[in-house]
């Protein structure tokens, strides 16, 4: 039965913000493309995510990963910090 199981839904996104205490928003981009004119267009999505130890700083790129709700709008827990601003990782 394990050969079935999924691994957990992962998001890549840029940190926005990280003034909250514990709590990072992170803005994940996806391209659609237009129904009517064809061109596609950037949308944006923001999760909220937990950081326990305050690791991520704005501007890193980040991957995320879901965990059981953990505050009214926090859903989401970080998992790496994938690049960082300045380009040290």
């Amino acid at each position: 039965m394990a050969e079935g199981r999924k691994k957990p839904r992962t998001v890549v996104g840029e940190v926005v913000s990280n003034k909250m205490e514990k709590t990072i928003v992170v803005q994940v981009a996806r391209l659609v493309k237009h129904p009517q004119y064809g061109k596609y267009v950037k949308k944006y999505t923001r999760y909220f995510a937990h950081d326990e130890r305050g690791e991520a700083l704005e501007g890193d790129m980040v991957e995320l990963t879901p965990a059981r709700p953990l505050s009214k709008r926090k859903r989401w827990r970080l998992k790496a910090v994938l690049s960082r601003k300045g380009g040290a990782s």
